[in-house]
């Protein structure tokens, strides 16, 4: 399992995969805000989203695992 952390602190605004998605890496998984500014977190290598930990409207602070991929 790998874990995608959040780079920042802030607000998550939208999901944009399901747990079960495959991704390639670079593709943006979910998006947070912060300071006004909206900032997609992207997979770092491809695989399945195992699971989120996070939901839609979820505040985060920077260095929180908010998915693990698989794969």
């Amino acid at each position: 399992m790998n874990d995608v952390s959040s780079p920042i602190s802030g607000r998550v605004l939208a999901l944009h995969v399901k747990a079960g998605e495959a991704v390639q890496a670079g593709e943006p998984l979910c998006t947070v805000e912060s300071m006004k500014m909206e900032i997609p977190i992207e997979a770092e290598r491809g695989g399945i989203v195992a699971e989120w930990l996070i939901d839609a409207g979820a505040e985060v602070v920077e260095g929180d695992v908010v998915a693990r991929l698989r794969g």
